[in-house]
């Protein structure tokens, strides 16, 4: 509706999106284009701060891939109400780190695999702190402890920290060409994941998995969903896990749903306690 647009583009005098074209979306969203993907993260906050005004939760989406995402003439009605509600239930009931689960999850390690594995993606060496682990062992196990002798050794930990924080900054972040901002027609956080465009979650059964992921990740890490480039997610992050338990729990669900992320899970649970950005990446 045009007064939809007009709340909207009032809500947004004196932000960064001040000005800047805006439409109806595909499926009940609003559209506002020429975003400057120099100051995409700035841009999203401003309208995530507004999200108590306009109703609307944001997420940057791009055009690069498909000429899909366009501004309408006419607003595309989104699904109705008892349809929301069905998906956020499902969502909710829906366990989804039963089937989000990274392919190396049962993998074995033998005793000529060890030093692959304790040099990380990183290539900081820690082959030395897990000798005597019997072997062979499953990789989960292998790198539990060697995340734990790390957090024992302050210095090494601090190296190991050094190569890894980029993960988790935002300059480590995908940037496209062309971007756009997505305004849902909801606030609910699950409700959100119903718009949400993932390759890793293509049917209506994984986008209320995905849904259910920013539901939790909300509420535990104040994770907040700032772009989805199809194969790619990025997240602004409120809380940071803890060194030890919560980190390495986060970075085994992270690494779930992010098969494409290039570190080991000790790796990245190191990086996790450091940073603020989470990115995920889940390619063919």
């Amino acid at each position: 509706m045009r007064n939809d647009l007009d709340h909207i583009e009032t809500a947004f005098v004196g932000t960064p999106l001040a000005g800047l074209p805006i439409g109806h979306g595909p499926s009940g969203t609003v559209l506002v284009a020429d975003i400057d993907p120099n100051r995409l993260h700035e841009t999203w906050q401003a309208a995530d701060a507004l999200v108590p005004i306009t109703g609307r939760r944001p997420v940057m989406v791009t055009d690069d891939f498909g000429d899909t995402l366009r501004i309408r003439p006419e607003p595309e009605p989104g699904p109705p109400e008892s349809e929301l509600c069905a998906f956020a239930e499902a969502a909710e009931s829906s366990e989804p780190w039963l089937a989000y689960r990274h392919y190396s999850e049962d993998d074995k390690v033998d005793k000529g695999e060890v030093e692959y594995y304790a040099r990380g993606m990183a290539g900081v060496d820690l082959t030395a702190l897990v000798s005597g682990v019997a072997l062979p062992t499953s990789r989960q196990a292998l790198e539990r402890t060697l995340y734990d002798r790390l957090l024992a050794d302050a210095d090494l930990y601090a190296e190991v920290l050094d190569s890894v924080r980029f993960v988790t900054q935002t300059d480590y972040w995908y940037t496209p060409e062309s971007v756009l901002l997505m305004l849902l027609p909801t606030s609910d956080v699950r409700r959100s994941g119903y718009w949400v465009d993932f390759y890793g979650a293509l049917t209506r059964e994984y986008r209320q998995k995905l849904a259910e992921v920013l539901a939790q990740w909300s509420h535990r890490w104040d994770a907040r969903l700032v772009a989805s480039w199809s194969t790619m997610l990025q997240f602004q992050v409120g809380r940071r896990p803890a060194p030890g338990e919560e980190a390495w729990t986060a970075a085994g669900q992270l690494k779930a749903l992010a098969p494409n992320l290039d570190l080991s899970r000790w790796e990245v649970a190191v990086a996790l306690s450091a940073g603020d950005a989470w990115f995920v990446h889940n390619r063919p």
